[in-house]
Order: C-alpha cells, then sequence, then structure tokens
C-alpha cells in the first residue's frame, strides 16, 4: 500500500516542533508528556489561560442544548453576549463572525457601504497604515502595511492608501485624502509590538471627526483585557466609530465582532452582509462566560499587577543584559527587541526551559503571557529569561 511521506495539511505554518494535546490555565502539555510554561497564549486568544473553568462549564451546558441554528433565528446567547459587548464599549450593535480577518473584511465592508450610502462617494476609500497588520484574507491583506504579507497575492483589493504611522507630519493628507475610513491597531502586534503615541492617536481622532471619516480600531490582539484595559482604546480617551474583535472574545473557540456605532451600523440592512456560523449558540456562549469573566471579577486588576511585576523585571534585563536592547508594548502585550534573531531565543527557550514565547519580527521577542498568570509564573518566567540572556 502507497504510504504517505508528505503532511496532507498544507505547509502554511512554520511550525514548531512539538506536538501540544493538553492545556489548563499557564501552562501546556505536548504528547512526550512535557510540560511548558506557555506565556504565548495561542496568539492573544487563551486570555483567561487554557481551558478556563467558567468557560469551561458555560459551553458544557449549552453543548446538551444546541450547537448550531443559522442566524435567521433569534440566538439568544448572541443577543446577550452583544448586550454585553455594546454595555462595556462605545459602540451600539454587533454583528458576528468566525475569526479576526472576517471581523476586519466585515469592518471594511461596512466602511465602504457608509462610504456609499452616507458620505455619497463612488470610490471609498480607506487609509491604513505602514507595518499594520489586519488579516490574510485578500481585503484585509490588502489593508495590511506589510509588502512581505502581500508579495505573490497581486492584484491587491483596492480601495486602500497607506500612511506612516506614529508621524503626524502627514496626518494632513487625511483630509485631502477624502477617505471614508481609518483603520489602525493601537498596538501594531505582527509590525513589532509599536503603541500608537497618545498625541498623535489624538490628532487623528480629531480630523477624522472633524471630516465625518469613519474611526475603526482593530482590537483583534489588542482586546478583552491584553491592554489591561477590556479595549485599547479606553486608555486614549477617544471613541471609535467601529471596533473589531477576535482571538481573546471566545477564549480559543473561534469568534469575531465588529461593534459600531448606531449611525455606522444601520447601513447594515438585511443582505449586505452574513455569515452562516457567525455567532452560533457555543461560541457566543464561550463569548459570554468570557466577557462576564472580565468585567464582573478582579480579573482586569490582576493582570495589570503582574503586568506592572513583567515590565519591571523586563526593564532590568534591559539594564543587565547586552542581549535586550528594549522593551515595549502596553499591559500584556510586550515586545523585547533583542541583539541577534529573536527566533534563536524562542527556540532556546522552547528546548531548554519548557518556555513558549513567539517573535513579532526578525528581532522582536513577543511576549503574549495569560491575565490569569500567577505570580510565581511571573517569576519563574523572568528567572528563565534572565538564563536566557546569559
Amino acid at each position: 500500500m502507497y504510504k504517505q511521506t508528505v503532511s496532507p495539511v498544507m505547509s502554511t505554518y512554520g511550525r514548531f516542533p512539538i506536538t501540544l494535546v493538553e492545556g489548563k490555565g499557564s501552562h501546556v502539555w505536548d504528547d512526550q508528556g512535557t510540560k511548558y510554561l506557555d506565556f504565548s497564549s495561542g496568539i492573544a486568544t487563551c486570555n483567561l489561560g487554557h481551558v478556563p473553568d467558567v468557560v469551561e462549564r458555560a459551553v458544557q451546558e449549552q453543548l446538551s442544548k444546541l450547537w448550531h441554528c443559522s442566524n435567521l433565528y433569534h440566538i439568544p446567547s448572541q443577543e446577550k453576549l452583544a448586550q454585553a459587548l455594546t454595555e462595556n464599549s462605545c459602540g451600539d450593535q454587533v454583528f458576528f463572525c468566525n475569526s479576526g480577518a472576517e471581523a476586519n473584511e466585515a469592518a471594511i465592508k461596512i466602511a465602504k457601504k457608509y462610504g456609499h450610502d452616507v458620505l455619497e462617494q463612488d470610490n471609498p476609500l480607506i487609509i491604513t497604515f505602514n507595518n499594520s497588520f489586519h488579516g490574510r484574507t485578500m481585503a484585509t491583506l490588502s489593508a495590511t502595511g506589510q509588502k512581505k504579507i502581500q508579495d505573490g497575492f497581486t492584484p491587491l483589493t483596492p480601495g486602500f492608501a497607506y500612511l506612516p504611522f506614529n508621524d503626524d507630519r502627514l496626518l494632513d493628507e487625511l483630509a485631502k485624502q477624502k477617505p471614508a475610513a481609518v483603520l489602525l491597531e493601537l498596538v501594531q502586534g505582527e509590525g513589532g509590538v509599536i503603541p500608537a503615541d497618545p498625541a498623535w492617536l489624538s490628532k487623528l481622532s480629531a480630523i477624522c471627526k472633524e471630516h465625518h471619516i469613519l474611526l475603526m480600531i482593530d482590537e483583534i490582539q489588542t482586546g478583552m483585557g491584553r491592554t489591561g484595559k477590556l479595549f485599547a482604546y479606553q486608555h486614549y480617551g477617544i471613541e471609535p466609530d467601529v471596533i473589531s474583535v477576535a482571538k481573546g472574545l471566545g477564549s480559543g473557540f473561534p469568534i469575531g465582532a465588529i461593534i459600531a456605532k448606531e449611525h455606522v451600523a444601520k447601513v447594515f440592512s438585511p443582505g449586505t452582509h452574513g455569515s452562516t456560523f457567525g455567532g452560533n449558540p457555543i461560541v457566543t456562549t464561550a463569548g459570554l462566560a468570557t466577557i462576564n469573566h472580565l468585567t464582573q471579577t478582579d480579573i482586569l486588576a490582576h493582570a495589570n499587577q503582574i503586568s506592572d511585576d513583567l515590565w519591571n523585571g523586563l526593564q532590568q534585563l534591559v539594564e543587565d543584559k547586552k542581549e535586550v536592547k528594549s522593551v515595549r508594548g502596553k499591559g500584556l502585550l510586550i515586545g523585547l527587541e533583542v541583539e541577534g534573531n529573536a527566533i534563536d531565543y524562542v527556540n532556546k527557550a522552547r528546548e531548554e526551559h519548557q518556555l513558549l514565547i513567539l517573535v513579532a519580527g526578525p528581532q522582536i521577542v513577543r511576549l503574549l503571557p495569560p491575565l490569569t498568570a500567577k505570580q510565581e509564573e511571573v517569576e519563574q518566567f523572568i528567572a528563565i529569561m534572565d538564563k536566557l540572556f546569559s
């Protein structure tokens, strides 16, 4: 019999040579029984740690009731999750989908529709920023301001233009270009863990408001408590018109959403957008349990405390280790600028210290611990990092 020598799974990922089979809290185990301290959180997805009890209980109960029905019917957990999201944000209505890329697709579509219907533009333009990352579908990679993401996929989806991030010298170009919307991350995650400058963002927000340009914030990675507040925009004293969320919203269950102000949301009338699986009973049950835990307990206060401890420990590394050049980010989305190749430190951490961390560019080590990490786990992590850079 013919034996297949190549994996039937497409090789679209540069996978690490381990197979994870179990997780709980801040730890995962591979199929050899090796235990790892996971400070990657499924790329900012398992914000409450792996298999959080509060989400597990809610989903187990829903599993015995109903898994799926179409969006032609009302879904109680979807209504409750939308209510929780709007009550804890500046938005008024929610559209549910299945992923971060789909959430940004929905944001792009609602901006285009707003441009046509409200602004009466024939070819609505969306401004994004250099070094951004918004997804890998054709529209979202076209919105992404990184050539390496776009290579091989031309012609790109038209209707996007790019400006430098954190550079107010060209912000006046916004008014001249008359875009329908601006889309940006408040911490550029894949682009190197670069936070938005508050003064620059304030000016950008004021220009958008003055010229009736939609301000759309991509909170796929920064949302659901990752930066110390439920949403990163809440640090900056601004109010976006559209917020895209995913990752941490479902604690690992595949869910995405956009939260929009009413004057924007109303352009999505029946038939303008949709999703078969988006907002089904299982994922919205997981999302509701997640956001309730984030907003009804002291978990964000705990996250801010361990964030302070982490930053203090990492800043000490900058002072003590010549290989560590700087630390940047916000809350528990942290980037370490290192000498040499970041991936070498990531591999050494996994192989020699059973620590899972990530990269965010050739010289940036990315740290994404769960919001629920314990004090002793933070101390263990700092001790490992001290050895890693010795």
